[in-house]
């Protein structure tokens, strides 16, 4: 159940804006679409997006902003050449490949039906970072290749450790970071913000919501619950009771990570050092470059844990994180694996549902900017 935001207002005796019900969603959903059961490689995609914008180019623009730390480019696409901007990025966490493929079939197919997106394209400019951690994508490339095969992922997975991780490295703490921070100031301030992620394992769907607007978002959270219900996921309800900035909103709701919170986390536990690994997120880099912009993080399971649960609790899934590591130890065991999937389900998420709810995420994020307007 989505909060009652009467009550919260009452409770925390904030003057919020009226709860805004969105009548005219832009149906990306219904134009853009995955038809893959596999994952497409950062140089493979490059050599789709470049022409595909070229082709488009009155409503389109491809960039290399630079380089990667180990050469790969790092690709900026502007789509659309509208009053209302939004930043699209995604892969900032290697292990979670969803995120650049739904940005990648948003600009190609967008482009190949430009024809139904037109009065979108006039209205919006989307900037665009498919990817934004190509070197990490590689580190992942044997699981990838093998998707989905569960002791594959359980033995190649790569995540970047902190100070090293691209989501939390804002401005400029790794050259990626550099790239992308010098091209989005260029076109900012934004509307709305998405940094698109993923879980390697959960027992349903999140969506984290930026704190200045999470009692703003009531029918955005009612549309992602119906979305993620449609394809048969769950929210995943996890209350960490404000652990490392992530606040319950509602169940499969958070607020948005903030680097600065996750500093303030590590020095309360006196770890000034852990605490000095953690820059600035887009989100917090965004909302930096002024006006307020609405901020959403996607978090969409690679598998899916099955079992029981409780309000804010997901059991079943901690009692699964608690096996893990013994799992990665037996990755290669047929028969480890198959008591883990028997125990805990552990199916995959086919990846065109996946797909579908990070753009069902997307469009209802542009709906809400869209209503607030007229709110105001």
């Amino acid at each position: 159940m989505v909060y009652n935001d009467v009550i919260i207002r009452a409770i925390l005796g904030l003057i919020l804006p009226p709860i805004i019900k969105y009548e005219n969603t832009v149906l990306l959903t219904e134009t853009i679409s995955f038809d893959r059961d596999s994952f497409m490689s950062h140089e493979e995609s490059v050599r789709i997006i470049e022409p595909a914008c070229r082709d488009n180019s009155d409503f389109a623009s491809f960039s290399i902003l630079g380089e990667s730390e180990e050469g790969r480019p790092i690709v900026g696409v502007q789509l659309g050449t509208g009053n209302k901007k939004v930043s699209l990025v995604a892969g900032a966490h290697s292990d979670e490949p969803v995120g650049p493929e739904t940005l990648r079939s948003l600009i190609v197919q967008g482009l190949a039906k430009r024809d139904l997106l037109e009065e979108f394209f006039l209205e919006h400019s989307l900037y665009i970072v498919p990817h934004v951690n190509p070197d990490g994508e590689q580190r992942n490339k044997v699981w990838m290749s093998d998707w989905p095969a569960l002791g594959s992922y359980l033995e190649h997975v790569f995540r970047e450790l902190p100070g090293r991780d691209v989501e939390f490295s804002y401005p400029d703490r790794r050259v990626e970071n550099q790239l992308v921070s010098s091209w989005l100031t260029g076109a900012g301030p934004f509307r709305l913000h998405m940094s698109l992620h993923g879980m390697g394992f959960s027992d349903g769907a999140m969506l984290l919501i930026e704190k200045n607007w999470s009692y703003r978002t009531e029918q955005l959270q009612v549309g992602f619950t119906e979305a993620a219900h449609s394809v048969g996921l769950r929210m995943h309800d996890h209350n960490r009771k404000g652990e490392k900035g992530f606040f319950h909103i509602a169940p499969g709701y958070t607020t948005t990570p903030e680097g600065a919170a996750m500093r303030t986390y590590f020095l309360s536990r006196d770890q000034p050092d852990t605490a000095e690994l953690f820059g600035d997120s887009s989100m917090e880099f965004v909302r930096g470059l002024g006006g307020d912009p609405l901020s959403l993080v996607t978090e969409l399971p690679l598998f899916i844990v099955e079992g029981d649960r409780e309000p804010g609790v997901p059991i079943a899934y901690l009692n699964f994180k608690k096996a893990l590591p013994e799992l990665r130890i037996q990755a290669n065991n047929a028969a480890a694996i198959s008591e883990a999937k028997a125990t805990y389900g552990l199916n995959a998420l086919p990846i065109d549902q996946a797909v579908y709810l990070q753009l069902r995420a997307l469009e209802l994020g542009l709906s809400a900017i869209g209503e607030q307007n007229l709110a105001e």
